[in-house]
């Protein structure tokens, strides 16, 4: 979706912007997540549209990670966003994976930012901030995408869990499309949704059926679903009209446009 492009009323899914299918944290489970090693191999795979969790370092770099604590993917004791950028991108986030990816950095966004460039490819920004840092890091993230993709072609997804990190983001950044993420059905989400100016909803999916959709749609919101491994599942919720899926079956998907798992 370009920063100019406004949501519809009751959108049509033809004029879904994104690719169908997203890579979960660059390509699911088969390389260390987050990390360029992980962009790479998912464009290997025929994806063009990827999903990342991003954090805002110590003195306000735009980084990947998803946990808050650093030991599970650089075994390194530590919050993650209470290191400067310096002391994050000495460490390993690659090793814990398998023995080939060992010494593999933690990127920047500015990092995936280029790859998303030069290979054509879109993004969807999971803005994860540490807990008491929601707002400063949905107005990072968000500021920090505003400016790296200045002038491209199409905006990147800001999603969050956070409805104060997507507040902040917007006061950012009011131009880049966001969306709403859910794990649950908490009451007032479709009203928080809208209040926010969001352009989609990404629910776990099991929370979706085909009435929620459509009643997602006629509110003029898209949809996404997470996280569809399955192929039964797959083809349920796009006959349902899904609009995009993340995935981590990134070796079963058939290709960036297509309709099932294999």
């Amino acid at each position: 979706m370009t920063p100019q492009t406004p949501v519809d009323a009751n959108p049509d899914p033809a004029a879904w912007p994104y690719p169908r299918w997203w890579a979960h944290r660059g390509a699911g489970r088969m390389a260390p997540e987050n990390t360029l090693a992980a962009f790479l191999l998912g464009a290997q795979h025929g994806f063009n549209a990827f999903e990342c969790d991003v954090k805002i370092s110590s003195d306000g770099v735009a980084f990947l990670m998803h946990d808050t604590e650093l030991k599970r993917t650089t075994g390194e004791p530590g919050i993650a966003e209470e290191k400067t950028w310096a002391e994050l991108s000495q460490l390993d986030a690659g090793g814990w994976h398998s023995p080939v990816h060992a010494g593999e950095p933690v990127p920047s966004l500015s990092e995936i930012a280029r790859f998303c460039f030069e290979t054509g490819s879109d993004l969807n920004i999971e803005i994860k901030p540490t807990p008491g840092h929601e707002a400063r890091t949905g107005a990072c993230v968000a500021s920090e995408a505003a400016r790296l993709w200045r002038g491209q072609p199409r905006a990147p997804l800001l999603s969050s869990f956070s409805v104060s990190a997507l507040e902040a983001a917007r006061a950012a950044a009011p131009h880049l499309p966001r969306a709403l993420l859910l794990d649950e059905r908490v009451p007032g989400w479709l009203e928080q949704a809208q209040a926010l100016g969001c352009c989609a909803v990404v629910m776990d999916h099991p929370l979706l059926d085909a009435t929620g959709v459509k009643r997602l749609h006629a509110a003029g919101l898209f949809v996404m679903g997470y996280t569809v491994n399955d192929s039964v599942v797959a083809e349920q919720l796009l006959r349902w009209g899904v609009d995009g899926l993340i995935t981590d079956a990134i070796d079963r998907v058939e290709g960036t446009q297509g309709s099932q798992l294999r």
